[in-house]
């Protein structure tokens, strides 16, 4: 009997490749591929209605990227191997700088018609997508069974953060997101709630 039972463990770890997920594994997978998807299927609609060149180009670069990206998960999560093209990295255009403060705006109201999305709007989009995706794929990897699929999901994240972060930018640049700030005693006083540990380095 406990033979049998040694075998039948032996067994489920010599799984061929393309069988070796985890049932929890491929929900959480087909959950993240479809939302991937989702938000890809949504630049098509949005480019129609891009004004601003600068948020055109970066919504075809970031669809391309994807693209690369969808397909590798797709192979891998079909063969369990390494894919043939592998996780890239995606280098944002924006700089880094960020405007502070905010600046008086008027009250939004939900767009009534098709003709009202703006930039502002449509940037905002591509931010609730690539915000979305980076959540369920960092769920996807955190339980996922599948060696090589877990790294592949966990290596697109930084993508989907920094273009996350490129968005945010031009929307901080273009007054869509703007960043208040605390009063400079109430933000040191924040910055120095916490102290090091000490005497844990190694020597």
């Amino acid at each position: 009997m406990q033979n049998q039972q040694n075998q039948n463990l032996q067994g489920s770890s010599q799984m061929p490749a393309q069988q070796s997920h985890g049932g929890h594994e491929l929900f959480d997978a087909h959950e993240a591929i479809g939302g991937l998807v989702g938000g890809m299927e949504q630049c098509l609609l949005y480019e129609q209605h891009i004004q601003d060149p600068e948020l055109k180009t970066m919504s075809q670069q970031h669809k391309t990227f994807l693209t690369q990206t969808y397909n590798t998960i797709v192979e891998t999560l079909k063969t369990g191997q390494e894919p043939a093209v592998k996780t890239q990295t995606y280098n944002m255009a924006q700089g880094n700088n960020v405007v502070y403060g905010m600046q008086p705006s008027q009250p939004k109201t939900p767009a009534q018609s098709v003709n009202e999305l703006n930039d502002e709007c449509i940037s905002s989009f591509m931010m609730g997508n690539l915000k979305a995706s980076a959540s369920s794929f960092t769920m996807t990897a955190l339980e996922a069974t599948n060696p090589v699929l877990r790294r592949v999901f966990a290596d697109s994240i930084p993508n989907l953060i920094e273009m996350a972060y490129e968005v945010f930018l031009y929307q901080n640049k273009n007054q869509y997101y703007q960043v208040p700030q605390l009063k400079q005693e109430d933000m040191q006083n924040y910055i120095n709630s916490y102290a090091p540990v000490q005497g844990t380095m190694p020597h």
